[in-house]
């Protein structure tokens, strides 16, 4: 089946919120989430560079491209600043826009770069997502075969999410093939280079992370370890027995905590 990919959604009215979502993902992920966020926001979801819909990736593969990238998007939309909410990768995208003095607040899910110095599962994390990126690619041609099927939709999001019954699945669908699309090679190669930086001391708005207990990718709490050091002073959420994508997993939860830390 033809799969249309986007760079972006736009919708809903009120104070500005960027959703930002992780490796592998596109802007669909928070499709579950929108219909709450826009009742109070006018909500910019981006397709990151090197995912499919997404702008192409630049010669440099960093944190600073990205970010260069997501301000781009959001000075065309005339978003001086923003509520970021950002999932793995967008997570830390959204603290690194914070620092940037970007973000009102910052509502981090399961945020990636939070490893200590020398965590070992930080290179084990980037080898299991290099093997999950081939598989969907082989997988992707049948990805609405696959999501047809309670254990398709099961076996596709179980590194994701605990809970996948209310998933839909076009979805469902939709993830894996985008997944399969991915600039896998490029951008987890520049994931390996980097020391993932993070100039906490210039974020200067409220900052809630929130981590699923049973995150499958980033465990819950090693993969936190440095954040804690680095923001003191960020309102820390534990989910109990969920997984990485809180707003795949829980979405009534995750719109809810989003809505009340952004205070619209």
């Amino acid at each position: 089946m033809f799969r249309s990919f986007t760079p972006s959604h736009r919708g809903g009215s009120g104070p500005p919120l960027v959703c930002l979502h992780g490796f592998g993902d596109t802007w669909r992920t928070w499709e579950l989430v929108l219909p709450a966020l826009q009742r109070r926001h006018d909500v910019l979801a981006l397709t990151l560079p090197g995912h499919v819909g997404g702008p192409p990736l630049g010669p440099e593969v960093d944190v600073e491209a990205a970010s260069n990238a997501i301000e781009l998007a959001m000075d065309a939309a005339g978003f001086q600043t923003a509520h970021l909410v950002g999932n793995s990768l967008g997570g830390y995208l959204a603290l690194a826009l914070a620092a940037r003095g970007r973000a009102r607040t910052v509502v981090a899910l399961a945020p990636a770069g939070g490893w200590a110095a020398g965590d070992s599962r930080r290179l084990l994390t980037l080898q299991l997502q290099e093997g999950l990126a081939k598989q969907l690619k082989a997988a992707a041609v049948n990805a609405d075969a696959t999501a047809a099927t309670t254990e398709g939709r099961r076996r596709a999001t179980e590194l994701v999410s605990v809970n996948f019954e209310h998933i839909p699945a076009d979805l469902v669908a939709h993830l894996i093939a985008g997944f399969g699309g991915v600039d896998a090679d490029a951008l987890l190669a520049g994931a390996a280079r980097s020391e993932w930086p993070l100039e906490a001391q210039l974020i200067g708005c409220p900052v809630r992370i929130v981590w699923g207990t049973a995150d499958r990718l980033l465990e819950w709490p090693s993969a936190a370890a440095r954040f804690r050091d680095l923001l003191p002073r960020a309102d820390w959420v534990e989910l109990d027995g969920v997984g990485h994508c809180p707003q795949l997993d829980v979405p009534l939860e995750t719109a809810q905590l989003i809505l009340g830390f952004t205070g619209a």
